[in-house]
C-alpha cells in the first residue's frame, strides 16, 4: 500500500439519479450519508489505502460509530454536486471526518462522521495499521 496522493481534503464528484430522489423529487434523506460514505471510501483509496487489502491483509475494517448531520438545501434530480471530506481528528482507533455536500458554492448538507478501526476476526476495537495513522497524522 503506498499513498499516490496524499492531501487534508478530498473532492469526490456526485450526480443526483432519479433513483436518489423521494417522492417530493428531492434527494433523499439517507442519500447524502450514502454520498458521505462513498467519498470516504474513494479517499482513502486515493491514499493507496484500498478496504478490502487492509481486511484481507491487516483484519481491519472501519465501522461508523457516531453521526452528527445538518441538513441545509436539498439537492433535485440531475445536480451536480461535490462530495468535500476533511480529517478533523484521528487516534489510536478512530477517525473524525467533517464532510460537506456542495452544489457550486451552496453548502447543501454538513456531517462530523465518527469512523473506528475493527479487527474483522474479533469484531472488537482495533489499533489503525502504522501505515495509515502515520499518514492520517500528517494529513490532519
Amino acid at each position: 500500500m503506498s499513498k499516490r496522493h496524499a492531501s487534508s481534503k478530498h473532492h469526490w464528484p456526485v450526480r443526483v439519479y432519479y433513483e436518489d430522489t423521494d417522492a417530493a423529487g428531492v434527494v433523499y434523506y439517507a442519500n447524502y450519508l450514502k454520498f458521505c460514505e462513498r467519498a470516504r471510501t474513494e479517499w482513502l483509496r486515493a491514499l493507496g489505502f484500498d478496504q478490502s487489502r487492509l481486511r484481507d491483509e491487516h483484519s481491519v475494517v472501519f465501522v461508523v460509530r457516531s453521526v452528527e448531520a445538518e441538513y441545509l438545501r436539498g439537492a433535485v434530480l440531475d445536480d451536480s454536486l461535490v462530495v468535500e471530506s476533511h480529517l478533523a481528528a484521528v487516534n489510536r482507533v478512530k477517525m473524525l471526518f467533517a464532510q460537506k455536500i456542495l452544489r457550486g458554492d451552496e453548502v447543501l448538507f454538513e456531517s462530523n462522521v465518527g469512523v473506528v478501526c475493527i479487527d474483522w476476526n474479533k469484531k472488537k476495537p482495533a489499533s489503525l495499521p502504522n501505515e495509515i495513522r502515520a499518514l492520517l497524522e500528517i494529513l490532519k
